[in-house]
C-alpha cells in the first residue's frame, strides 16, 4: 500500500496566483502626492508588462508620500509607505 500513495512532498499548486511584483525602492522616482496603480506604472514604464494584479514588495527605501492600490501588500512594504506618509488600498 505504500507504493501506491504519492509522496507527500513537491505538490505543484494547481490555482497558483500570479502577481506583477514592484519593490518599494522602484516607487521612489515618482511625483510626490501622485495616485499608483498598475495602469499607471505601465504607462511611466515602470513596469514593462502586465502578469497579473499588483502586489508591492519591501525592498528599498521610499521618501515621498504615495497612494498605491494593489492586490497585496508585504508588511515591509505597507510600513515603508506609510512611514512616508503615504496610504495603502487593497483592490
Amino acid at each position: 500500500m505504500y507504493r501506491r500513495l504519492p509522496k507527500l512532498k513537491y505538490f505543484t499548486v494547481l490555482n497558483r496566483q500570479h502577481y506583477t511584483e514592484i519593490n518599494v525602492g522602484d516607487l521612489a522616482e515618482l511625483a510626490a502626492n501622485s495616485e499608483v496603480t498598475l495602469a499607471s506604472l505601465l504607462d511611466a514604464g515602470i513596469l514593462t508588462q502586465d502578469d497579473g494584479p499588483l502586489k508591492v514588495l519591501g525592498d528599498g527605501e521610499l521618501s515621498v508620500k504615495l497612494t498605491v492600490k494593489a492586490a497585496a501588500f508585504t508588511e515591509g512594504a505597507k510600513s515603508k509607505i506609510e512611514a512616508a506618509g503615504g496610504t495603502c488600498e487593497v483592490v
